[in-house]
């Protein structure tokens, strides 16, 4: 059974996940265009890409999150429980369950589905030589362990189902309208694999995709109220009781 630690602890592990999205998200940035994959040139930048508006998400959530931790460390206990400390808890909990964990875990999950089916519909092999293979794992790989880790060492309070699903699929909605504007506008689409499908197809894969993500805040949900044993977790350090 997992318990909390103190905000010291909270604020060292946190501020290292935060410096390596900083530095994932800076190595990204820095990436070389060429000819073969000017996508970073083409309409929408690297903004059209949902891994890296995951990694800017993941940067703000952990930046929002060591800024939390050091308010608790200065700040006297009386003071957190209401006002603005209590509200940046509140929205760090709002990012994490209906953001962060889920859009996190289902970068992993599609890319590496997809990659081990076929990876030329997701990540050619020319770009082994434009993106290192370390890169890779930080943008594709590494969320899921950092999302499950904050996870485990850090109670999040889940709202109501309807509000955490309606927050998601407006997501959702708004990635996939961006997707479509983007191919409307410059003939492009992010992902290889839309571009081999037929409209059918398209339709049928964009509709799963969407809908994918759904369960995935359920598990988030579960697997919160299994490692904290309770749906009423506190925002700050305590220890668990044990049943």
């Amino acid at each position: 059974m997992a318990t909390t630690m103190s905000w010291g602890s909270y604020l060292l592990i946190h501020v290292v996940i935060f410096s390596w999205y900083v530095f994932t998200l800076s190595a990204n940035c820095s990436l070389k265009v060429t000819q073969g994959h000017p996508g970073a040139k083409t309409y929408g930048g690297r903004w059209k890409y949902l891994t890296f508006l995951n990694l800017v998400l993941q940067t703000v959530f952990f930046g929002l999150v060591v800024l939390i931790d050091i308010i608790h460390l200065i700040l006297p206990s009386k003071n957190l429980r209401c006002g603005v400390p209590l509200l940046l808890v509140k929205l760090r909990d709002t990012i994490f369950t209906i953001w962060a964990f889920p859009i996190g875990t289902f970068v992993f999950l599609s890319f590496w589905s997809i990659y081990h089916y076929n990876r030329e519909l997701v990540f050619p092999k020319f770009l082994d030589d434009i993106i290192p293979i370390w890169l890779n794992h930080a943008m594709h790989t590494v969320t899921l362990p950092l999302a499950l880790l904050q996870m485990y060492i850090q109670p999040h309070r889940y709202g109501s189902k309807m509000r955490g699903l309606l927050g998601l699929s407006i997501l959702a909605v708004l990635y996939l309208g961006w997707v479509l504007w983007v191919h409307h506008v410059a003939g492009i689409w992010v992902y290889p694999i839309m571009e081999r499908l037929s409209p059918m197809g398209l339709v049928i894969f964009l509709g799963v995709s969407s809908i994918t993500v759904a369960p995935l805040y359920l598990l988030g949900e579960k697997l919160n109220h299994k490692i904290w044993k309770t749906t009423a977790v506190s925002a700050g350090p305590q220890r668990k009781k044990k049943k």
